[in-house]
């Protein structure tokens, strides 16, 4: 893949509001590194996405910067939003957040492979009202 397309498939991917499931590998996986969540295939990867931008929160993606390398993409940005559903046990609070999130792809052959997503999750539960112990 030239660094043309990498960047034509990462643009498509993360700038739509509704990415395309068409752009990720049959076997794609996608891991949350906070709790070790994978998340496998198309199918899978869009539940996970819907959880967090549509069910638990009313949210978008803001990039800050996205850097390529070989057949990898780091995007760097914020997940903000409003907490509307059910989250880690907590009901809906209506509170916003603004969360540091960074995503690892792994790119090869015009598709996406692996997602692996660093998101503050301290940062988020204590944005929704959820205190952590030290």
């Amino acid at each position: 893949m030239s660094m043309g397309s990498r960047r034509e498939l990462l643009a498509r991917y993360v700038e739509s509001q509704e990415p395309d499931a068409s752009l990720l590998a049959p076997d794609v996986t996608f891991t949350v590194m906070a709790t070790g969540d994978i998340y496998r295939g198309p199918e899978g990867v869009g539940q996970m996405l819907d959880y967090f931008y549509r069910d638990a929160f009313a949210a978008h993606a803001e990039a800050r910067n996205v850097l390529f390398d070989g057949d990898h993409a780091v995007w760097e940005g914020h997940f903000i939003g409003e907490h509307t559903g059910e989250f880690a046990g907590l009901p809906a609070t209506g509170r916003k957040v603004c969360v540091p999130l960074l995503v690892i792809y792994d790119l090869k052959d015009g598709l996406v492979h692996r997602g692996r997503i660093y998101l503050e999750l301290p940062v988020l539960l204590q944005q929704i009202g959820i205190r952590q112990e030290a």
